[in-house]
């Protein structure tokens, strides 16, 4: 499905339309349409040692937004959608794409860009 968004300025004016296409990975089964899943957990405690070592030891920091970075995690196994909606080939409306990268939503997303 298509997620629609407006993004807006600090002075209330409309900056610019944001969109993305998001796999319904909620359909998804374990063992049927998916081998594993696996979610990424990072303890608060870890986060303060990592930045306390780079304080004293001078390490530069950097941010890292985790739900982009999914977007960029290839695929190891065959995956396929159908076609999102408004963008449905009316000559060929029983095809599927391929997928070679996890879009948003799909259970194989952070075990993708975590290999």
């Amino acid at each position: 499905m298509w997620l629609y968004k407006h993004k807006y300025n600090a002075d209330g004016s409309l900056s610019w339309y944001k969109a993305r296409l998001v796999a319904n990975g909620h359909n998804q089964q374990q063992d049927i349409d998916c081998d594993e899943i696996f979610s990424l957990v990072v303890k608060p405690a870890t986060i303060q040692t990592v930045l306390s070592l780079a304080v004293s030891r001078q390490w530069h920091i950097h941010q890292l937004d985790v739900k982009n970075a999914f977007l960029h995690g290839h695929l190891t196994e065959t995956v396929y959608m159908d076609q999102p909606p408004g963008f449905t080939d009316s000559a060929h409306s029983d095809y599927v794409f391929l997928l070679q990268k996890s879009p948003y939503g799909l259970k194989q997303a952070p075990r993708a860009w975590f290999q």
